[in-house]
């Protein structure tokens, strides 16, 4: 017998109802008819009303497919018929007024779905009508966005309800009706055989018939609580049922007990308290495992604004599913779920990534929520947690799905070593609340409270946080609070099925955007209801998990303000950009928030406002996303337009706190090292595009923006040189726009490429020196000079009475370039990568750079250097000088070769072994006369004793070198 739940309120709405969204004729169809022809009619004023009103009337197709009995889900359609967004003439569908459209399908249904297969059935025909100019964005579907079904019958005895009108979902749903006490009501149903027919309502017959196939009665609802409709047909061999029940509901009114606040309230191992925010509702009903998903009254407060009931005698530590039903139609999750189950994108979990989850329920549809009493604790190590200095953060920001194959917490803490050695004190992980879909960024958010799933169980996640915190790494959720998806609850509950959209009266959420770039539905956060969500929402992440921040995505929108149209189009995006006094105000109400949730917390907006507006959010405390990836791409190519980042550096934008995270990569940008290889610049045999040349660039890109002072961000695998594009497919393809959110390779094997390892060296070794003691001020809030705007680049970071300096110098042009620089104090520097001893003057000094060549130099001996380059050494001018540094060296290290040239010609470096073999030739290629520093690549050789020749036209010096 096929169950069916119809949840029934407020007033009266008609005697009879007989318009649904979908009718079709005849009333059973079958598969194998090639005499049938099948009718399928759509009233576009039901469902979600895509195409009410929709003028063009002859440009509406239908998208259609069938579910057979090889189908796996109720989204596997199998053999569709038309692409989708094409517009064939056999996929038109007909206006016949009213807002009703027709489609024919003409003779055996196997015929026109073209199956050949015997043994495959079809079980329903799936079915959409769509518009087919511009984007197709108006689609008739059902009322909570669903596809359309059509059953296909036997010719087995069947027997369906036609009355209360039903919505054509894959497990149809009575449609939304507005009935109450003493309201009359129709009750109808067909039969496909000539049968005694039979209707009851409570179980009191209210009409019969003998040998009909269409059967009509009214009944009366004369009291509260269920009421069963059953239609019965008897053949003389066989009785079938068809059966609605409709439950109307009046919640009492009750205060809501003391303590006890919105979402989940667990009392006890064996009680808990539920309660949902739902201003201006009717009434709501709670069913779930615990009551054998039978529709519970909820209380209602005296304010209207919220429902809860209290269960009790559940099972302590079991896992029960349910969901809420609001006004009789509404059917939702829970917002603050700290689990859900998702009928359609759970399958997609492994059992290796999220051991014992919870099945779905059978017979349910929608997502599902979840509570457990007594649930398992998780056991922290690390009780309290010293944020390092937010003026010091060195941010690894990461995407779990792309960052380990495995896609899970566990495997991601396995790698911590690996980001402990490069030197980060911070992990920012892209959006891991429960999102639409198994595969994305994550900025299509719809739970808030729940641990995505797909990335492992939540005790997971806090093992994760813990060992990062034993580590001293803190742990920042990059959080989308700007807007949400769909399947969020929330938007859910208040919705315009007309106009496709949240609805007015929506507590929480904008009907049209108000301001450029939105995604999803708008939040509004000048809301009350809005401003409580995320506060509770923070407190979770806060004090449940220990996080210790947030990176709030699109922080420009939270705004009131309209920079667009009233329908959320044609935006100004300068006026968005503009200072917002009221959006100011958001913002610090809500730093106060989390600061009062969890002191000293992070908060980093993306915000890409107006300087004067940053400027007042970052004195308030925040940190603000500094997007500097134009600017480094530009440099590390080699090309001279926009390749001045000194934005980078915050008292440029007249910032007078250093809360700007500077930034060369993140997830929104291309890789620095892609844009090398694929557009870098070239002079002779100086190519960028090369790939050893482009990761020395980004070397380079790397020691000029690691060395300006205040927090820094770097993209995973930005450390190693990711030579892919940001738009790469799945299969390595490159469509622009179209793969930018698509899994991308996971190369872990860069790490056996000793150019991409020396790139990392650089950037552990930059961070070992941001947090050297005697430095760590300097990289904080050291005083900055600089030239940034000519290919010849210096930085000059000073602090008070000169006890930790740092001067950088670096060549960004394709050719040698001389440029000059005064170090702050005269006497010996130390070249922090070179580890030579560089003596100084206090006026300028002139450097030739060779392409791509770049030093850091510190006024304190880090690297414990005695080495004096051959620099320094007198020179007659005619005779072959080198020198190797360092010398003992390390085989997986790069090696620096200083030679002085007596004239311009070809000059070659080759190494050789102990016995006089050679192992490999270096160098080969033109230099000028004078000093020059060649950077020869790790070698990767046993530990011994080697020997270098360098030749120089007529001259020759031999150096020797040890290997540890």
């Amino acid at each position: 017998m096929k169950r069916l739940l119809l949840v029934i309120a407020a007033s009266f709405c008609g005697l009879l109802c007989y318009s649904q969204l979908l009718t079709w004729t005849p009333s059973f169809p079958t598969e194998n008819n090639a005499s049938q022809t099948l009718v399928i009619t759509m009233d576009a004023s039901k469902g979600n009303q895509g195409l009410y009103n929709y003028s063009a009337t002859t440009d509406v197709y239908v998208h259609i497919g069938v579910i057979t009995n090889k189908s796996t889900s109720s989204s596997d359609w199998k053999y569709v018929k038309f692409t989708w967004a094409t517009t064939p003439a056999a996929a038109n569908a007909v206006y016949i007024g009213n807002n009703k459209w027709t489609y024919t399908i003409t003779g055996s249904l196997h015929n026109f779905f073209g199956i050949t297969d015997a043994t495959e059935t079809i079980q329903k025909i799936a079915i959409l009508f769509r518009n087919g100019a511009g984007d197709n964005s108006r689609v008739q579907r059902n009322s909570d966005g669903s596809d359309m079904y059509i059953p296909i019958y036997t010719s087995s005895l069947a027997v369906r309800l036609t009355q209360p009108p039903t919505e054509p979902r894959y497990v149809p749903t009575p449609e939304q009706q507005s009935w109450s006490l003493g309201t009359s009501f129709t009750i109808s149903a067909d039969a496909n055989k000539p049968s005694a027919m039979k209707l009851y309502h409570n179980g009191t017959m209210i009409a019969s018939a003998s040998n009909v196939t269409t059967l009509l009665g009214t009944s009366t609802i004369t009291a509260a609580g269920n009421q069963q409709v059953v239609a019965e047909a008897n053949d003389g061999t066989t009785t079938k049922y068809d059966t609605i029940n409709i439950f109307i509901g009046v919640s009492p009114v009750v205060a809501l007990p003391a303590g006890i606040r919105d979402g989940i309230n667990y009392n006890s191992g064996t009680s808990v308290t539920l309660v949902l925010r739902a201003p201006g509702k009717g009434y709501a009903t709670v069913m779930g495992e615990f009551n054998n998903w039978t529709p519970a009254i909820m209380n209602k407060t005296p304010d209207g604004k919220f429902f809860w009931i209290t269960l009790n005698n559940l099972t302590a530590g079991t896992e029960y599913g349910y969901q809420y039903v609001v006004d009789g139609t509404i059917k939702i999750a829970d917002p603050y779920a700290e689990k859900i189950l998702d009928p359609n994108n759970d399958a997609g979990i492994s059992s290796t990534t999220y051991p014992g989850l919870k099945t779905y329920p059978t017979g349910q549809t929608g997502i599902v929520s979840v509570l457990q009493t007594s649930a398992p604790t998780y056991t922290w190590s690390v009780n309290t947690f010293n944020h390092p200095d937010k003026k010091g953060l060195m941010i690894y920001e990461l995407l779990v799905r792309d960052f380990v194959a495995a896609h899970d917490w566990k495997t991601i803490q396995d790698s911590l070593n690996y980001l402990q050695k490069l030197g980060v004190n911070a992990i920012e992980v892209m959006p891991f609340n429960e999102f639409e879909g198994n595969n994305s960024w994550g900025y299509n958010p719809d739970f808030y409270f729940a641990p995505d799933k797909y990335y492992g169980p939540a005790n997971t996640l806090k093992r994760f946080v813990d060992s990062c915190h034993r580590r001293g790494i803190a742990v920042i959720m990059d959080i989308a609070l700007n807007h949400s998806f769909g399947s969020s609850p929330m938007v859910q509950l208040y919705w315009d099925a007309a106009n496709n959209r949240p609805a007015a009266n929506n507590p929480w959420f904008n009907p049209v955007p108000k301001h450029a770039y939105n995604v999803g539905y708008d939040m509004n956060h000048e809301s009350a209801d809005t401003k409580y969500y995320v506060g509770r929402i923070v407190e979770h992440w806060l004090q449940n998990y220990k996080l210790d921040g947030f990176r709030f995505d699109l922080a420009k929108g939270f705004t009131q303000k309209q920079t667009c149209d009233a329908s959320g189009n044609n935006c100004d995006v300068n006026a968005w950009s503009a200072y917002d006094s009221s959006r100011v105000k958001i913002w610090k109400g809500y730093y106060d928030t989390v600061q009062n949730k969890s002191s000293n917390a992070y908060v980093i907006l993306e915000h890409f406002a107006a300087d004067n507006e940053e400027i007042d959010l970052s004195n308030y405390g925040m940190m603000l996303w500094g997007n500097m990836n134009d600017s480094y791409a530009q440099a590390s190519m080699g090309y001279a337009d926009r390749w001045d980042f000194s934005r980078a550096i915050h008292s440029v934008r007249g910032w007078t706190q250093p809360h700007l995270v500077a930034y060369a990569e993140s997830h929104d940008e291309e890789r620095i090292v892609y844009k090398n290889v694929t557009y870098g610049n070239s002079s002779g045999s100086y190519n960028i595009k090369d790939t050893t040349t482009a990761l020395k660039r980004a070397e380079q890109t790397a020691v000029f923006l690691l060395t300006i002072p205040g927090p820094k961000m770097i993209w995973q695998f930005g450390e190693l040189g990711y030579s892919y594009s940001i738009n790469t497919c799945t299969n390595t393809s490159l469509i622009a726009d179209s793969c930018r959110l698509t899994p991308k390779p996971i190369r872990w094997d860069y790490l056996n490429d000793s150019r991409r390892k020396n790139l990392y060296n650089v950037y552990s070794a930059l961070n070992k020196l941001r947090f050297d003691s005697r430095y760590l001020g300097a990289f904080q809030t050291g005083a900055i000079t600089r030239d940034f705007s000519g290919a010849f680049k210096w930085l000059k970071v000073a602090t008070a009475n000169d006890t930790a300096d740092v001067v950088v110098i670096g060549n960004f042009d394709v050719v040698a370039q001389t440029g000059s620089v005064t170090f702050p104090t005269a006497g010996n520097w130390y070249d922090y990568f070179g580890n030579f001893i560089q003596t100084t003057t206090a006026s300028a000094q002139s450097f030739t750079l060779q392409p791509g060549e770049y030093h850091v130099y510190v006024n304190r001996n880090v690297n414990n250097v005695t080495a004096t380059p051959v620099s320094n050494v007198p020179w007659n001018g005619t005779t072959l000088e080198a020198k190797l540094y360092p010398n003992p060296a390390f085989a997986n290290n790069t090696t620096y070769l200083e030679v002085k040239l007596p004239q311009s010609g070809k000059t070659t470096v080759e190494l050789y072994n102990s016995v006089g073999q050679q192992v490999r030739k270096l160098y080969n290629g033109i230099l000028n006369n004078g000093t020059k520093v060649l950077s020869l690549p790790a070698l990767h050789l046993p530990a011994g004793t080697y020997f270098l020749k360098v030749q120089a036209k007529e001259k020759t010096k031999t150096l020797s070198l040890t290997l540890q």
